[in-house]
């Protein structure tokens, strides 16, 4: 387990990516689990043999179809119970429309990819053992349960029909890391070189957060910090664009770019890539990452933010060139080959699908980049199965912020491509008309599907 102020700090963090998210406005709706459940389907609830938790919902006229729920990551010392649907407006419409519902805690808290995927398998037999079993089931769910939902319809494809998953590290577990790394080295190095910050095997995880915090705040004190800080956040394709209610930012306007990258660097990446990595570390054994191979130059140069970072680092009078070879020069990582196995083996993806998967994403995500889905797309093209994948993207700052509208909508896109054999209409115009049909209640802002092209994930497995 974490240090408690670690445990605390990442708790805050995940509070506030779920406040921040947009579908946390249900509260102010008056919508909660409670009055979700009294609207009377049966609901079934359990402990498997490691422990996990399962919960099922199914409605009077049950269609056939079960939809099953990934969540996403719950930090270690959080509570952990089972969830069935991303959040109860979403799940009450599915419920309304006759699918069946479920979804596990998973036996344990943090990466818990290794745990996830059977305890998810396990609710599918218990829901066959106890309801029936069903003549459909979709996978769904978000962030590392989005990576989840990947992962189970690629080691179990006969048990699914379709998968949707969202705001999902589906460019891998080995790829995510190396490219958090490659933005945790330029910290290290550019802002703190004898501030002794860990950026792989991380001994102390409370005090190597506050040691990044430290460096950060002095770093945004000043101009070259500033620019510094762009860099860092371009090396890991971090967004400028960090609150969901905000419009984006200018694409000059790179003093509030650079601000927002702070804030994502701040209140929900650093605390990741300098104390939650530990947790992840533990389990494979050693260190999973590498900075061996890399071209800095390259990698910046390649990035959305390029632009910025060189107009800060002109203003702020600094030499790009220099910083870039200080990365360059810095001592090579080098990663242990059995952590690495672990990772993959928990997990990185083939592209061998076999049923339609939709992948939703939103542009100004910080967490898990919008360039996840280019790195799986090119996977999926590469094992010959592109005519089975279909990506969508809302334009809209934060990790996961899709409003009940937005998902439902992607839901019965899916469902369409299920039931005809085709994937219909999924330009943003149609995918935000069925959204906005939906009402107020789930459009908890204006849908914001956009036509849009992800660049390249820069960090391959290998």
């Amino acid at each position: 387990m974490l240090p408690r102020r670690v445990a605390k700090r990442s708790r805050n963090v995940v509070a506030k990516l779920a406040a921040v998210a947009l579908g946390a406005g249900f509260a102010a709706l008056g919508v909660g689990p409670a009055q979700v459940l009294a609207s009377g389907p049966q609901t079934l609830t359990g402990t498997f043999g490691d422990g996990a938790t399962y919960l099922i919902q199914v409605p009077a006229h049950w269609n056939g179809t079960l939809v099953l729920y990934s969540h996403g990551y719950v930090t270690p010392g959080s509570p952990n119970p089972a969830t069935d649907a991303g959040d109860p407006i979403t799940g009450q419409w599915l419920l309304n429309n006759h699918y069946a519902l479920a979804g596990s805690s998973y036996a344990t808290t943090g990466w818990a990819v290794q745990q996830a995927i059977p305890d998810q398998l396990a609710t599918l037999k218990t829901f066959d053992h106890l309801v029936g079993k069903p003549h459909r089931t979709i996978a769904w769910g978000h962030s590392l349960g989005g990576m989840i939902t990947a992962g189970l319809v690629q080691v179990a494809p006969r048990d699914f029909t379709a998968a949707l998953p969202m705001c999902g590290v589906v460019a891998g577990g080995v790829q995510t890391w190396n490219l958090a790394l490659d933005s945790a080295l330029a910290v290290q190095q550019l802002l703190g070189p004898t501030s002794g910050l860990q950026i792989v095997n991380i001994a102390d995880p409370t005090g190597n957060l506050t040691i990044a915090e430290g460096l950060y705040a002095g770093a945004q004190a000043t101009p070259q910090g500033q620019a510094r800080i762009a860099l860092a956040a371009a090396l890991g394709d971090i967004p400028g664009w960090f609150n969901p209610a905000s419009p984006e930012p200018a694409p000059t306007d790179y003093a509030t770019q650079e601000a927002n990258q702070f804030l994502w660097a701040t209140e929900v990446d650093g605390p990741f890539a300098f104390a939650l990595r530990a947790e992840l570390e533990a389990r494979a054994g050693g260190n999973f990452s590498w900075t061996g191979g890399v071209n800095f130059w390259q990698q910046l140069q390649e990035s959305p933010d390029y632009k910025e970072v060189k107009a800060l680092y002109h203003a702020a009078g600094l030499s790009l060139s220099a910083d870039i070879a200080t990365l360059t020069a810095a001592p090579r990582i080098t990663s242990d080959p059995s952590a690495v196995a672990y990772v993959k083996h928990y997990i990185v993806f083939n592209g061998d699908i076999s049923m339609p998967v939709l992948t939703l994403h939103t542009t100004g995500d910080g967490l898990v980049v919008n360039e996840d889905e280019a790195q799986y797309k090119k996977t999926v093209d590469a094992a010959g199965k592109g005519y089975l994948l279909r990506q969508v993207f809302v334009s809209r700052a934060g990790h996961c912020t899709f409003t009940p509208a937005e998902t439902i909508a992607a839901f019965k896109a899916l469902i369409h491509r299920v039931n005809t054999g085709h994937w219909g209409h999924l330009g943003p115009s149609a995918l935000n008309a069925v959204a906005t049909s939906l009402g107020p209640v789930a459009n908890t802002a204006p849908a914001a599907y956009i036509r849009f092209t992800p660049l390249r994930f820069q960090r391959p497995a290998s």
